[in-house]
Formats: structure tokens, C-alpha cells, sequence
């Protein structure tokens, strides 16, 4: 075999040298490049992970803020709910109050558009003979009524004893005493809301005593003054049967 030169060797030796070294290069190279890859999976699992537990999370405390949020819309439904019935209880106490206090002392009232001064223990006697006319008792409801007419002249209940004292009065069929009592509501209260219906049951009254000429009068008025009431319409039936 020939020998090979000093300077062949050399570049063999310099050939080999750069060979191995591109192929560690390579060899390094790719195992960098698949380093990367795996920690790049790596973190966006990571990545996924953390993100589910933050919507987890999040869920919960969202969870979490409508519980709150019901107990507290309960706690304030319920404290309104007492709030209610505090003042409930409030105004029933000071009715009830007032109510007391009004059987010992004098008060101003307004009643049906009439104001007057009510003395203690003036309502209970309007209240019991009332009653006693919505249960039928006639004859203690005209008691009732005559004696707190007399007893309370100046009461502002005045003109609704005097209407049911002559209403109680035409139903005892005692009319001469119904015409008397229903004439002095209307002398004394002739803007009061039941002048109609008394002035019905007034006519009613003269034309059950046998006075057909007053009673006629008195429901021709009845139509002129209160045409749209149901008095006048009544009125106009008994003027026309009224021969």
C-alpha cells in the first residue's frame, strides 16, 4: 500500500473533524428543538388547568353571591314585612286609643258633610238605636232615634236620626209621626245628601195617610230638584200609579 502524504492526513483529519461536528450540531439541534416542544405542551396544559379552576372559581363565588344575595332579599322582605305590621299594629292602637278616649271627652266630627261636636257616649246611643232599625226592631230603633234627638240637638248625627227616626216611624206605619220628623230634616237640613230619599219616603208617608195631593207635590220636587237620582226614579213610578 502506497503512503499517504502528511498534508492528505491532515486534510482527512480536518474532513472527519468537521463531519462529526455538523452531526453533533444536528443531533443537538434536534433535541433542542423537541426540549421546546414538550415544555410548550407542558405549559399550555398548564395553561387549560388554570383556566378551568378559574372558571370554577369564579362560578362559585358567583354561586356563591346569588345565595347572598337571596338570603339578604329575604332578610329585607321580612324586616318590610314587620315594618308592616308595626304600623299595623300602631294605627289599630291609636285608633283604638282615639276611640277610648272619645268616650270620656268631647270631639269634633265631620259626619256626611255636617260638623259638630260629638259628646262622650253620643256615638254608642246612634250606634245601638242604628242597629236596632238594621235588625228589625222598629219600635226600640224610633225610641232609640226620638231620644237622641232630643238628648244631642246639636250633634252632627243630628240629621241621620231624624231620617231614620222617620224611616223607623212610616215602617210602624205610624205616618202622621214619619211626615213630622222627615219635614223637620228638610226645613233644617235642606243640603243634606239624604234629603232625596227622605222626601221619598216623606211622599210615601202623605200618600199612606190618604193626602195624594201632597204626596204628588212632594215627588214632582223630587224630579225637578234631583233629576238624576234614584229617588227621581222612584219618584216618577209613584206619580205615575197615583191616580
Amino acid at each position: 500500500m502506497p503512503k499517504l502524504s502528511h498534508s492528505f492526513k491532515q486534510t482527512l483529519s480536518r474532513a472527519f473533524c468537521l463531519s462529526a461536528t455538523a452531526l453533533c450540531l444536528s443531533a443537538s439541534g434536534n433535541a433542542w428543538a423537541l426540549f421546546a416542544d414538550d415544555d410548550a405542551r407542558k405549559a399550555i396544559l398548564d395553561l387549560r388547568r388554570s383556566f378551568a379552576t378559574t372558571q370554577i372559581d369564579l362560578q362559585n363565588q358567583i354561586e356563591k353571591l346569588k345565595t347572598d344575595n337571596a338570603e339578604l332579599r329575604g332578610k329585607i322582605e321580612n324586616l318590610e314585612k314587620q315594618g308592616e305590621d308595626i304600623s299595623t299594629s300602631q294605627k289599630t292602637y291609636y285608633q283604638d286609643l282615639d276611640n277610648r278616649l272619645g268616650n270620656f271627652e268631647p270631639r269634633t266630627e265631620t259626619i256626611e258633610g255636617v260638623t259638630g261636636t260629638v259628646q262622650p257616649g253620643e256615638k254608642k246611643a246612634y250606634d245601638d238605636a242604628l242597629k236596632a232599625f238594621q235588625t228589625g226592631n222598629l219600635k226600640k230603633a224610633d225610641e232609640g232615634f226620638s231620644a237622641f234627638v232630643n238628648r244631642y240637638p246639636k250633634s252632627p248625627f243630628v240629621p241621620l236620626a231624624l231620617f231614620w227616626s222617620g224611616n223607623s216611624k212610616y215602617a210602624n206605619k205610624d205616618y202622621n209621626g214619619a211626615i213630622a220628623q222627615l219635614q223637620s230634616l228638610i226645613k233644617r237640613f235642606p243640603n243634606h245628601s239624604r234629603i232625596p230619599s227622605a222626601m221619598l219616603t216623606l211622599g210615601n208617608a202623605q200618600l199612606e195617610s190618604g193626602n195624594k195631593a201632597a204626596a204628588k207635590k212632594t215627588f214632582t220636587e223630587i224630579i225637578s230638584k234631583y233629576p238624576t237620582s234614584e229617588a227621581a226614579k222612584d219618584a216618577q213610578q209613584l206619580l205615575a200609579t197615583t191616580k
